[in-house]
């Protein structure tokens, strides 16, 4: 069975992220949406690598990360973190969004 190596290394770079802005920074908002991101990009890639073809709550989550950072990014300018997280979403939102698109046009 596949392993999603790739999701489990942009779950522990958002988790790790949220750490670090907290430590850094001291902000507990990096803290928290980090963390809880974090796992919940960790739980979708064991389901991507359960079943290659579960990629919603991977593509949910990455999006979400993608328009949060993204916003960020717009406001500070900064590419540290928000603009490298929106670029890491970026391609992960198009990574997922890849594989169910093409499952949507296999089920027509």
């Amino acid at each position: 069975m596949p392993q999603d190596t790739i999701g489990y290394v942009y779950a522990a770079t958002v988790f790790l992220g949220g750490i670090a802005g907290f430590i850094q920074a001291g902000s507990h908002a990096s803290l928290v949406s980090g963390l809880s991101l974090g796992f919940l990009m960790y739980q979708a890639a064991s389901r991507v690598s359960q079943n290659p073809r579960d990629v919603g709550s991977a593509f949910g989550v990455s999006m979400v990360l993608l328009l949060l950072m993204g916003y960020r990014y717009s406001l500070t300018g900064k590419y540290m973190p928000a603009g490298f997280v929106s670029l890491l979403s970026l391609v992960m939102t198009l990574r997922y969004g890849s594989v169910l698109f093409s499952k949507k046009q296999q089920q027509q």
